[in-house]
């Protein structure tokens, strides 16, 4: 392929998606003329492997990301741990042994009126 007609085509990032509900998945890269022939070509790679309900093909050169730098700015706070469940993982532990610790007095209860 000469290099006139390579500059030319761009790179597509190809994403689906499975139900109505599902958010949209990367999937793989495409090398493709345009918009049309990279969204033909991924329904033809794509749509005889797995069931999709919409597919979008984006120009990678489209695609804005996070420098280094940036990405720094997501880290979460150490004082935001009150938003975490983690206090929550053993509720089901907790609520057996208080109706076990229930069950054990309403049992000893009976004992001594009968």
């Amino acid at each position: 392929m000469s290099s006139e007609r390579k500059e030319k085509f761009a790179v597509y990032e190809v994403f689906s998606q499975k139900s109505p509900s599902a958010g949209f998945v990367h999937q793989f890269s495409l090398l493709a003329p345009n918009p049309e022939a990279a969204l033909l070509m991924a329904r033809e790679n794509f749509m005889r492997r797995e069931p999709c309900i919409n597919i979008w093909v984006v120009n990678r050169n489209d695609i804005y990301g996070l420098t280094p730098e940036e990405r720094e700015s997501l880290e979460r706070l150490d004082n935001k741990s009150y938003r975490e469940t983690k206090g929550y993982g053993d509720i089901q532990s907790r609520w057996r042994r208080h109706k076990e610790e229930y069950e054990g007095k309403v049992d000893i209860a009976a004992q001594k009126e009968g």
